[in-house]
């Protein structure tokens, strides 16, 4: 199962927008799916049902992080090539998308007011885009990946 598959299988298990995307990466990032799940928790709803930067962006970007972020603070070089990635991932993912917006992507779906999520029923999947997004926003880290993959391959 590829990424994309496997993130649209965690949503519709019931795993927030961010979580799906996220988990679908445990077998790159070596987290558990426990620790994955808790780590992105905080991301479902566009950060908490606030409908900011979609979840599934978010998740993707922290999948990213993981396998290809820098940890020295001392290396401008390192934060730069990330944040060069961070950017390449968003504006494909506006250019399939139009936007990386929970709010905007999501124009036409009221808002329930509060902290508690919508049950998962065939009208919410009917009403939203958040699956596809999931495994677009997968589908699309992982092709990401495998062209650093390739292009570091040929530097080699």
């Amino acid at each position: 199962m590829n990424h994309a598959d496997e993130a649209q299988r965690l949503f519709l298990e019931g795993y927030n927008c961010a979580q799906a995307v996220f988990c679908a990466f445990c077998d790159e990032t070596g987290l558990s799916l426990e620790n994955a799940a808790r780590l992105s928790s905080s991301f479902g709803g566009g950060m908490g049902r606030l409908r900011e930067v979609c979840g599934t962006v978010s998740g993707a970007l922290m999948a990213l992080g993981m396998l290809r972020g820098y940890s020295d603070p001392a290396d401008p070089q390192a934060k730069a090539e990330h944040y060069r990635l961070v950017q390449q991932y968003a504006q494909r993912f506006r250019e399939i998308n139009g936007t990386i917006i929970c709010r905007e992507l999501l124009k036409d779906v009221p808002v329930t007011p509060g902290g508690v999520p919508e049950a998962r029923t065939p009208e919410f999947y009917r009403r939203r885009p958040c699956l596809r997004l999931a495994g677009e926003a997968a589908g699309l880290l992982e092709q990401m990946l495998q062209e650093i993959k390739t292009s570091e391959e040929k530097t080699l």
